[in-house]
């Protein structure tokens, strides 16, 4: 569970997460915590939040932001405001570690799906640049959809894709980790 101090490593993207108010300090308006980035380090990909605003304030070191088709390169004393919806990805472009303050709006469940990706990246069940492997994707998905979409497709069809997969994933067990209700022996696969 998450609380201010906690720090997670992300062995797989290079990001460390350090924990300052999470949202059970904040009523879950809102979740801070300190990014270091390392040298290589970056978002495992391009998303968008449907329901928050991130802000970045780079402390150190240079973070190159895409915004769309903008492309904005940050440094020490820069902030970067994500509206809600907005599509980025973001990556360590100075040669030496990058350490951002993040603010998120509202919290909603950010924190367990930071605690989820570095868990599946601790595990091996990412691919090398972060992103969860098929099965564990389709269930991510699906648990964290008010929190993070993928660009494109639309919702409705990125679920339909990935429902075969996401039962799958239930039948072996992974949906207890997302707090997917398991479905009984001989169910067949339904859209999520």
């Amino acid at each position: 569970m998450a609380h201010a101090g906690l720090i997670l490593d992300n062995p797989v993207s290079g990001e460390r997460f350090e924990f300052r108010r999470t949202a059970a300090d904040t009523n879950g308006e809102l979740l801070e915590f300190d990014l270091t980035l390392a040298a290589d380090g970056h978002v495992p990909g391009a998303h968008v939040h449907p329901e928050q605003e991130e802000r970045f304030v780079v402390h150190s070191g240079r973070v190159q932001f895409r915004l769309g088709m903008q492309k904005i390169v940050a440094g020490p004393g820069d902030t970067v405001v994500v509206p809600k919806g907005k599509v980025h990805a973001f990556k360590n472009v100075g040669g030496e570690e990058a350490k951002i303050r993040v603010q998120v709006t509202p919290a909603l469940d950010m924190e367990t799906l930071f605690e989820t990706t570095v868990a599946l990246a601790e595990e091996g069940a990412t691919n090398r640049k972060g992103m969860p492997k098929p099965v564990h994707l389709a269930l991510f998905v699906r648990r964290f959809r008010r929190e993070v979409r993928a660009p494109f497709p639309p919702a409705p069809i990125v679920s339909a894709l990935l429902a075969p997969l996401a039962w799958v994933g239930t039948r072996r067990g992974h949906a207890e980790r997302y707090g997917t209700p398991v479905p009984a022996v001989n169910a067949s696969p339904v859209a999520v």
